[in-house]
């Protein structure tokens, strides 16, 4: 049976939950929550009950029980104000109160040989890995490491997960990728292969997109069968880590081929994101003005009020809107807003919460809303990134060193390595470890050639007396910007750097030839 309300359908048997026929993604405790909630709709259940049946009797906080149940409610596109399905009675517990319906389970669409297209969102399913190893043994640690992966890609919000349960039915099954994703309905599928040579175990995977077949992404990672749940969260972060930033990419080349009169909000978003990663001053412009079209089709969408934020922090660190005004009020505005609307999207978090610190210089709310993002999926590499940056913005060196490298680990070829490089370079100007600073500042350069990259190597070098490449950085600084001086230059610092880590910066451009005024 299918259990049907509203305009959705939840299939306990699959461990699906789908809304106008799309499948959502949510937490297993989540999902456990609302099946226990709706198989007993007839009652109120209390907090007791619902620690036996989800949490096997383990206690746990009134804080992580509620967190649960604002998940469940977002899921149904309820809330704790409206409470037009789970209703919560006061001291006594809680009690779905949607009308149900209890339908017969539809054969599987692939079963009967035919296909859907896949939706509008992002979809991926992980396929079975291939036990290579020879031993039937393995089995349980092919599967779990699948799960391990399922459930961390999971936690990107902005990307449908097909369940494991769904995805397990083709073990053992010889299928062209292409033919999966038709079946699955999905516009990626990840496939993988394990290999054991003694204690020696190697685990293989791959991206494949659904409309060519063409590989996005592959990679292999080698470990030892001694701790083999420690394998399993090292190849599921290895996984993730790469796996996201390329699907990013490929979702904003697939938007950027769809003609301009189907676009939804989550397409302008996209395109909007596109245009932000060219970090033109034209391009940060169109960002915007995307961002703004994706309001006017949904005036709640939170990943537009962060990119809206978040561009025009961009816009102000390259001088390019003044310090103060509407532009960067626009910003501010917008970044809080977008923390207040975001639930637990970790992407709206992490872009509200950097625009933040940019723009405000709120470097308390930027971290507790980084740290949130982080703790809602700990495979974020670039919420890790901005963190570094942050911290570094608050004199915090050692820890911002440690998010960078932890970034770095997660995603080594991600879009905004540029970022985690600054962060090292300024965290160690901060600790006055000049020449240790210097090489990420160069690569931060190398990635993306912008003023802040190049004001902190400029700085570097003059603390560290290279005269001649400071010559060569301070010409590069009169080329890019319009009033090369100490002064204007500092006006161009995110508003919350630490004073001692301003007078630092300041101090290593006069040293290096740059005029104070």
């Amino acid at each position: 049976m299918v259990l049907a309300f509203g305009d959705h359908r939840l299939d306990i048997e699959r461990r699906e939950l789908r809304r106008g026929g799309e499948l959502v993604a949510i937490e297993p405790k989540v999902f456990d929550l609302l099946a226990f909630l709706v198989r007993n709709r007839n009652r109120v259940v209390s907090k007791d009950d619902l620690l036996e049946a989800v949490w096997d009797g383990r206690i746990v906080s009134e804080s992580a029980l509620t967190t649960r149940i604002n998940a469940v409610r977002r899921a149904l596109g309820d809330s704790g104000a409206a409470q037009r399905v789970i209703r919560t009675f006061s001291r006594k517990g809680f009690r779905f109160i949607g009308e149900v319906t209890e339908i017969p389970d539809p054969a599987p669409l692939a079963a009967a040989g035919r296909a859907i297209a896949p939706t509008d969102k992002p979809s991926i399913a992980i396929l079975p890995f291939h036990n290579m190893t020879g031993d039937p043994e393995q089995d349980y640690f092919v599967d779990g490491m699948v799960e391990e992966i399922t459930t961390a890609i999971a936690r990107f919000s902005w990307l449908t997960v097909i369940a494991h349960s769904s995805s397990v039915t083709y073990r053992g099954r010889t299928a062209d990728a292409r033919q999966v994703a038709r079946e699955l309905a999905v516009h990626y599928v990840l496939e993988g292969s394990v290999r054991k040579t003694g204690n020696r175990v190697r685990i293989a995977a791959q991206l494949i997109g659904s409309t060519t077949g063409a590989h996005i992404w592959g990679d292999r990672f080698d470990g030892a069968l001694d701790n083999i749940f420690e394998l399993q969260d090292q190849v599921a972060s290895g996984v993730v880590g790469a796996v996201e930033p390329r699907l990013r990419r490929a979702e904003i080349e697939r938007t950027g081929r769809k003609p301009t009169e189907s676009l939804d909000a989550y397409d302008l978003y996209l395109r909007a994101q596109a245009q932000a990663y060219k970090r033109t001053k034209e391009s940060l412009a169109e960002s915007i003005r995307l961002a703004r079209l994706a309001l006017d089709v949904d005036p709640a969408y939170g990943p537009a009020m962060s990119r809206i934020a978040l561009s025009r922090g961009m816009q102000q660190l390259r001088d390019w809107i003044p310090q103060w005004g509407p532009e960067a009020e626009e910003g501010i505005a917008m970044a809080r807003q977008a923390i207040a609307v975001a639930g637990d999207d970790p992407w709206v978090l992490d872009l509200a919460g950097l625009a933040l610190a940019q723009l405000a210089g709120d470097n308390d709310a930027a971290l507790s809303a980084l740290d949130r993002a982080i703790v809602l999926n700990p495979n974020f590499a670039l919420a890790f990134g901005h963190r570094a940056l942050v911290l570094a913005y608050l004199n915090r060196p050692d820890e911002a060193i440690g998010s960078a490298h932890q970034a770095m680990r997660l995603s080594p070829l991600d879009p905004g390595m540029f970022s985690f490089c600054q962060a090292l370079a300024l965290a160690h100007m901060a600790a006055g470890r000049y020449e240790a600073g210097l090489p990420w500042a160069e690569e931060a350069l190398r990635e993306n050639g912008g003023m802040s990259a190049l004001r902190l190597k400029l700085s570097l070098c003059g603390h560290l007396g290279r005269h001649a490449e400071a010559r060569a950085s301070l010409h590069r600084v009169r080329e890019l910007h319009c009033e090369p001086t100490v002064a204007a230059v500092l006006r161009g610092l995110p508003k919350g750097l630490a004073p001692e880590l301003t007078e630092c910066l300041s101090e290593g451009l006069r040293k290096a030839g740059l005029p104070e005024q």
